[in-house]
């Protein structure tokens, strides 16, 4: 007797269940080495992930010249700032990540009309904090540099794909489609704040 299709799927999902796989808790063990290592990282960390969106669509709403800075500046000051914090290795509260949110959520729904100078400054800002944190994460031997390069090379690709998307945007409805993209990521980092001050009460 031939089993129905959708029962087999469940019957194949619930095995699947029952063997998990290990759970890592900083750095994901892709098989692939530690550079692949590092671009999954980043893919599956929206604390990182989600800013950098928000720098690129920043950098997009305000033009080409400002799409290509942040592009180059970003990935460098996150290697500078993951070299640093391979040495250190400190801590910082949850809150710093949850202020990004705010900040660049927040200057992305205003469509803050900020020179090249500012840009390059948030951009260097951006990169060097949260590679910091990524570099005093990655405490496994032999994954810090290569795991370092695979998040900016993540970094830089992301920063491309989201700013070429919206320099062209024009219209008004797109622009403000952006924007409101921006308020939710600043939601988001205010949700976040207080969910922080509240575990830390």
């Amino acid at each position: 007797m031939r089993l129905p299709h959708r029962l087999v799927a469940v019957i194949g999902g619930l095995a699947l269940t029952v063997c998990p796989s290990r759970a890592e808790a900083h750095l994901v063990t892709t098989g692939l080495g530690p550079l692949y290592d590092g671009l999954l990282h980043f893919a599956l960390t929206p604390e990182d992930m989600v800013p950098v969106l928000a720098l690129a669509l920043l950098a997009g709403l305000r033009g080409m010249s400002h799409g290509r800075r942040a592009l180059f500046v970003l990935p460098v000051a996150w290697l500078l700032g993951g070299a640093v914090g391979l040495t250190v290795h400190g801590g910082v509260s949850p809150l710093v990540t949850s202020l990004s949110f705010v900040v660049f959520g927040g200057l992305v729904a205003a469509d803050a009309r900020l020179p090249l100078g500012a840009t390059t400054l948030l951009a260097a800002l951006l990169g060097l904090g949260h590679g910091y944190l990524n570099g005093s994460s990655l405490t496994q031997p032999g994954l810090g540099a290569m795991g370092l390069l695979g998040i900016a090379a993540a970094v830089f690709t992301l920063v491309a794909l989201a700013a070429s998307f919206v320099v062209p945007l024009r219209a008004v409805w797109a622009r403000v489609i952006v924007r409101v993209a921006g308020s939710w990521i600043a939601a988001i980092g205010l949700l976040l704040i207080g969910w922080a001050l509240r575990s830390g009460a």
